[in-house]
C-alpha cells in the first residue's frame, strides 16, 4: 500500500512522521469548526478534538503526573500506581504505565462502563471496584478511601491525587499553545470541570497572551463543584462530588450547570452534523458553547475543549434503549438556559447558568494551594 506524502510549508514533501512510542501520539490534536444546529453559520464556535488522543484528554496529565513524580523521586522505577477514575484517567495512567514501566491500579465504581473496564484490562491496568457510595461523599469519596486502603498495604505505592496535584493543572499547558498555534487568538474557552485541571491549566496559559479571555465552566446537575447539593449523577467525567484544589474559581467569569438529556440532544447532533461527538462532558460542552457562539458579538472567537470521542458510550448516550429507559431522548433543550443569581439560590435540575463564581468551602486561593496534597 502507498502511503501518501506530507506537503510542507516549503512546497517539499517528506514522509510521514512516525512514532515510536505511544505517548509521542499524545497532542497536536485537530480543531473543528461548529456552528449548525449550535448557532447560525459564521457563528460558531472552534472544537478542539481531545479524542485525537490515544486514550482522551487525560492522557496528558496522566503522563505528566507521571513523569514529574518520576524527576522529583516521589516515584520509584518499578512502583505500583494507584488511583481513583471513572474512565478517562485510568487510560492516561495506564499509557503512563507502559511508557514508564510501572504496573497501574485504576479504582472506579460499578458506573464504569463494561467496555472501559475490558479496555483497561487489555492494556495491563488492574481494575478495582467499590461497591457502595460513601454517604456523603458518593462514589468518589469511597475510591479515595479504596485508593487510601491500597496504599497503606502497599509501601511504596504511589498515587497521583488528580483531584488536588498542580502537576494536573501544569499537564495543560501544551494544549493552551496547541490552541494559540492554530487559532491564533482566544476570545472565551469553553470548558467542562470535574478535577479542574484542564480548565484552570489551560485558561492561566491562554491569559498569559490573551489576558481578557473569558472562561466558562461547565458543570453537571447534581455536582457540588461550584455550590450545588451533591446528588447522584447519571453524567461521568465532569462534575464532583467532593471539592477538588485544582479549580480554579476565580478564573472562571460563570458555570453552566447542564442536565443528561440535554447532552445526550447535542452528543447526537455533533455526530450527525459534524461528524465529531464524544461522551457527557462534549455534549455539555458543545451545548453551552452554541449559547455563547450566539450570545457574544460577531467576531468572538470561542475555543471548546471537547475531552473523549463517542467510542466508550455506545452503550449509554448513543443507546435508544438506554436512553429511553432513562428518559432522555426527545428532548430538546431551550435556546436559553435558565439564571440564578446565586449558586446555591435553588438545586438545578436542567440547563441553568451563574455568573456568581465562589469558592463553596469559602477558601481563598492560598488556602485552597495549601490543601493540595502530593
Amino acid at each position: 500500500m502507498n502511503f501518501p506524502l506530507l506537503e510542507t510549508v516549503t512546497g517539499h514533501t517528506s514522509l510521514p512522521v512516525v512514532a515510536h512510542n505511544p505517548s509521542q501520539l499524545v497532542g497536536n490534536t485537530p480543531v473543528l469548526w461548529i456552528d449548525e444546529p449550535f448557532a447560525p453559520p459564521g457563528r460558531g464556535f472552534y472544537a478542539k478534538l481531545e479524542g485525537a488522543n490515544p486514550g482522551g484528554i487525560k492522557d496528558r496529565p496522566g503522563l505528566h503526573m507521571i513523569r514529574e513524580a518520576r524527576r522529583r523521586g516521589d516515584l520509584a522505577p518499578g512502583t505500583p500506581i494507584v488511583e481513583s477514575s471513572s474512565g478517562t484517567l485510568g487510560l492516561g495512567l495506564a499509557l503512563a504505565g507502559l511508557t514508564f514501566s510501572h504496573p497501574v491500579t485504576v479504582v472506579t465504581d460499578p458506573g464504569m462502563e463494561p467496555s472501559v473496564i475490558r479496555l483497561l484490562t487489555t492494556l495491563g491496568a488492574h481494575v478495582d471496584r467499590v461497591a457502595a457510595p460513601h454517604a456523603d461523599g458518593g462514589w468518589q469519596q469511597a475510591r479515595r478511601e479504596r485508593v487510601a486502603e491500597l496504599l497503606a498495604r502497599t509501601p511504596g505505592a504511589y498515587c497521583t491525587d488528580q483531584y488536588h496535584n498542580p502537576d494536573n493543572v501544569a499537564a495543560y499547558r501544551p494544549l493552551a499553545t496547541e490552541l494559540i498555534n492554530q487559532l491564533g487568538h482566544v476570545d472565551v474557552l469553553v470548558a467542562s470541570v470535574g478535577t479542574g485541571g484542564h480548565s484552570a491549566g489551560t485558561a492561566s496559559v491562554l491569559r498569559e497572551v490573551f489576558p481578557d479571555l473569558a472562561l466558562i465552566g461547565v458543570d453537571s446537575v447534581g455536582s457540588t463543584i461550584f455550590g450545588q447539593p451533591a446528588r447522584p449523577r447519571l453524567m461521568r467525567g465532569l462534575g464532583s462530588s467532593i471539592y477538588p484544589s485544582n479549580v480554579d474559581y476565580a478564573a472562571f467569569a460563570e458555570v453552566h450547570w447542564v442536565a443528561p438529556a440535554e447532552a445526550v440532544w447535542a452528543c447526537r447532533q455533533l455526530a450527525r452534523h459534524h461528524y465529531a461527538s464524544g461522551g457527557w462532558s462534549v455534549g455539555a460542552v458543545a451545548l453551552v458553547a452554541g449559547w455563547a457562539a450566539r450570545t457574544y458579538p460577531p467576531g468572538t472567537r470561542i475555543a471548546a475543549v471537547f475531552p473523549d470521542g463517542p467510542h466508550r458510550y455506545l452503550e449509554t448516550v448513543y443507546n435508544d434503549a438506554w436512553c429511553l429507559e432513562h428518559q432522555l431522548l426527545k428532548q430538546e433543550p431551550p435556546s436559553e438556559p435558565d439564571e440564578i443569581a446565586d449558586p446555591d439560590e435553588c438545586v438545578v435540575t436542567a440547563w441553568t447558568r451563574c455568573s456568581k463564581i465562589r469558592d463553596p468551602l469559602g477558601r481563598t486561593p492560598v488556602e485552597r494551594a495549601a490543601a493540595v496534597v502530593r
